[in-house]
């Protein structure tokens, strides 16, 4: 008997797949069902939903009808992700979503980090101006306090490093506690969700100091969160592998660990998850249990490399398509592939189209950030609509698409050391 009813899932490590299509959903499951992780099978941001002309209640409506067509019968989260506003908590609440993913990006100030002491004192005085914080509130609760957080490890701030995390991330803090209270509004008081908060999108690492902050301010404005999401260091561009210095990311991700132990226990969260192939095991190692992975647009790669296989001529239509997009279309991601990069993909020979816009960097950043005008604006010469010939393709390959995305996945979560069942 299926579970067509996604839960909470606690303090479980678990694994997020985005689909963008609504199509994923059948490989996702053959693929977590060999783990012991908890998936959470519908995903999707109220970005990407505007990008792919879905509403909250399809994005549920595609996982739930997969998982009961499958007979899957174990639990499954719902994540509706990067949420803003207090509406963008309530629609996706009504449409049935367990996870929230709180997003407060807009209200952290990046520039505190390049802040004299003057700014930072200014900054702090209109903190408590706003009501972010009483008066002296803000030193009283951290100033001369020293924080345990594992054996040999402590914490303190002194007075530069509080005003700096308090500028820069006590209005975050404070619009979090506004999301969940609309939350628990909507929800009529129960429990059944859970909420996760996310800085991954602001522009600098959130450091050890930062991360103990913000944790302390959630909790002590009444967020009950169970997973956290930092800026981690190095950089996590959407489509490829991680970039940076693997040591010092198993340096800090330690860090992170620890103050989350502290703090809560809640789990930490890796975003833009997908293919960072090269962290997975460190990610696993350190956080043990306490791990939620989230990965998005790669499915959506997966369905192009069907594409690719039946027909490479509409492949090479896309790129030609998403390459006069892709000026547009990235402003909203961190890209290291540039316009240049990708007009230099032009003329790409048959037999290489699916290594050098599937298997390669640039290729992957372009197909991915462009996935938008693709499904919703993009017309063959005829007038018909990309999406609906892709669509017709996936259709007609069903076998191969759920092969590819099930070969994926088996990687991503059997780099994370899964026990297998």
């Amino acid at each position: 008997m299926s579970n067509s009813t996604p839960t909470v899932i606690g303090l479980k490590k678990s694994f997020g797949f985005g689909d963008r299509l609504g199509l994923a959903t059948p490989g996702h499951i053959a693929a977590v069902a060999k783990t012991d992780f908890i998936p959470i099978f519908a995903q999707q941001s109220i970005r990407e939903m505007v990008r792919t002309d879905r509403t909250p209640r399809d994005v549920m409506e595609d996982a739930s009808r997969a998982v009961e067509a499958a007979g899957y019968a174990k639990p499954w989260g719902a994540d509706a992700d990067h949420l803003k506003t207090e509406d963008d908590v309530r629609s996706t609440h009504a449409a049935g979503f367990t996870f929230f993913t709180f997003d407060p990006s807009d209200h952290v100030v990046n520039e505190a980090d390049g802040m004299t002491a003057e700014e930072l004192a200014g900054g702090e005085k209109a903190l408590t101006a706003e009501g972010v914080f009483e008066d002296g509130e803000m030193r009283d609760l951290y100033l001369g306090k020293t924080f345990d957080i594992d054996d040999g490890y402590t914490l303190a701030f002194d007075e530069p490093s509080l005003l700096r995390a308090g500028v820069k991330y006590g209005r975050a803090a404070a619009h979090c506690a506004k999301l969940a209270a609309a939350l628990k509004e909507a929800a009529g008081g129960g429990n059944g969700y859970e909420i996760e908060m996310s800085v991954d999108e602001s522009e600098v690492p959130t450091s050890p100091l930062e991360h103990l902050f913000v944790a302390q301010e959630l909790r002590r404005r009444g967020v009950d969160f169970i997973s956290l999401a930092p800026r981690f260091i190095g950089e996590f561009e959407k489509g490829v592998d991680y970039k940076g210095d693997l040591a010092a990311f198993e340096e800090s991700i330690a860090r992170h660990v620890a103050i989350a132990r502290f703090c809560g226990p809640y789990k930490l969260s890796l975003h833009s998850g997908s293919d960072k192939f090269s962290v997975y095991p460190i990610f696993a190692r350190l956080c043990g249990e306490m791990l939620h992975v989230k990965t998005a647009g790669t499915s959506y790669l997966e369905a192009l490399r069907v594409v690719a296989r039946a027909d490479p001529a509409f492949l090479r239509e896309l790129a030609d398509y998403c390459r006069g997009r892709f000026a547009e279309d990235r402003k909203s991601y961190h890209l290291s592939t540039t316009q240049a990069d990708a007009d230099a993909l032009k003329g790409t020979a048959d037999e290489d189209l699916e290594r050098v816009f599937l298997d390669e960097d640039t290729g992957r950043q372009l197909l991915h950030a462009t996935f938008g005008s693709v499904l919703t604006k993009g017309k063959g010469a005829t007038g018909r609509l990309y999406r609906d010939r892709l669509l017709e393709i996936l259709d007609k390959h069903r076998d191969l698409h759920l092969e590819f995305i099930t070969r994926h996945f088996d990687k991503h979560l059997g780099l994370l050391k899964v026990e297998r069942a």
